[in-house]
């Protein structure tokens, strides 16, 4: 009886290849290196994505920004500047920040047209006839009051000038422009008819 042995093959296990030689492989071209790379980084990928943004759909939508990017500029990575999951979580974290800072500038642009469409209409007319009206009223009530008030009050309040200034203006000491802008407001307030 004759027995013949027969070898079976030698299976060669090859080392998976590197993130980086996959990602040199991916800058020449070829889809099979990408569909590796994908398929052992995509899940660290989307999970960065996911952290930042949350909503699902959203984070899928970015995590194929993402590969899409790794895809068109696999050979912009440099091995000497760090390693090749690094650069790809740099790209997605990247990615993420932008779609929320640019969620973010949406919402409130929408909060802003909302405030702004629902703020009751502003009637100009109404209004500078409001304020004509009032202007009328205290000029008059300026026009009651002594020169020496009138002057007092008009360099104080339209002239934005302090005590000290006015009392230099009006070659007087401080506390009798004092005594002018008192008398001179407390005569206003009653010509206006304004309650204390």
């Amino acid at each position: 009886m004759l027995v013949t042995m027969t070898r079976e093959p030698e299976r060669v296990e090859r080392a998976p290849a590197s993130l980086e030689d996959l990602l040199t492989a991916v800058a020449a071209g070829d889809r099979a290196a990408f569909a590796e790379l994908y398929d052992r980084t995509a899940p660290r990928v989307l999970g960065l994505i996911k952290r930042l943004l949350i909503d699902h759909s959203q984070s899928e939508e970015v995590a194929q920004e993402v590969f899409l990017e790794i895809w068109q500029t696999a050979a912009r990575y440099q091995p000497n500047k760090g390693a090749a999951v690094t650069w790809m979580l740099t790209m997605a974290h990247r990615r993420a920040v932008d779609r929320v800072r640019s969620s973010q500038s949406s919402r409130d642009r929408d909060v802003r047209i909302g405030i702004r469409d629902f703020e009751p209409g502003f009637d100009q007319v109404s209004e500078s006839v409001e304020v004509s009206v009032e202007h009328e009223r205290v000029s008059k009530a300026l026009g009651r009051l002594t020169e020496l008030q009138r002057q007092a009050v008009k360099l104080a309040y339209y002239g934005g000038l302090s005590h000290s200034e006015i009392a230099a203006k009006l070659s007087i000491p401080i506390g009798t422009v004092k005594t002018r802008l008192r008398d001179g407001m407390i005569r206003l307030r009653d010509e206006l008819g304004v309650v204390p």
